[in-house]
């Protein structure tokens, strides 16, 4: 089974599901996503901040069918499998997501962007987010 993310949870992800925010410490600057209560390096007050969507890819893999988690076993079924990986967001975080577009997984540095796009369809609600694509590539 996987990961279930009820229908308000996920309601209230979407600021982070949507337009990547996460939070920043004034304090230390230090970045994190997704945005957790308080920085974990100092203790310091959160604010929001918005992730510019674009970083380079640190590690990526290819998920086949049969590896594939169920909410997205019918993508991995119709494309033959897809790539997911490791990005390095400009500001700093790690952030593991679906990397769109590539026919075998990109090599680390590739550059890529941040898009939105359907995830998949839980409790009949359509699951938006986002995932990466290389950073020259159309929409």
């Amino acid at each position: 089974m996987g990961a279930h993310v009820s229908v308000p949870m996920y309601w209230r992800s979407l600021p982070q599901r949507l337009r990547l925010e996460g939070r920043r410490c004034p304090a230390c600057g230090q970045v994190l996503f997704p945005p957790v209560a308080s920085c974990p390096g100092c203790g310091g007050e959160l604010r929001e901040f918005r992730l510019s969507g674009r970083g380079s890819v640190v590690a990526s893999t290819w998920i086949s069918a049969a590896g594939a988690p169920p909410e997205f076993a019918e993508q991995a079924r119709l494309s033959g499998g897809y790539a997911v990986g490791m990005v390095a967001a400009d500001e700093g975080p790690m952030i593991t997501a679906q990397l769109v577009g590539f026919l075998e997984p990109p090599p680390p540095g590739t550059r890529v962007r941040a898009v939105i796009r359907r995830l998949y369809v839980e409790e009949g609600v359509v699951r938006y987010g986002f995932k990466f694509q290389a950073e020259g590539a159309e929409v």
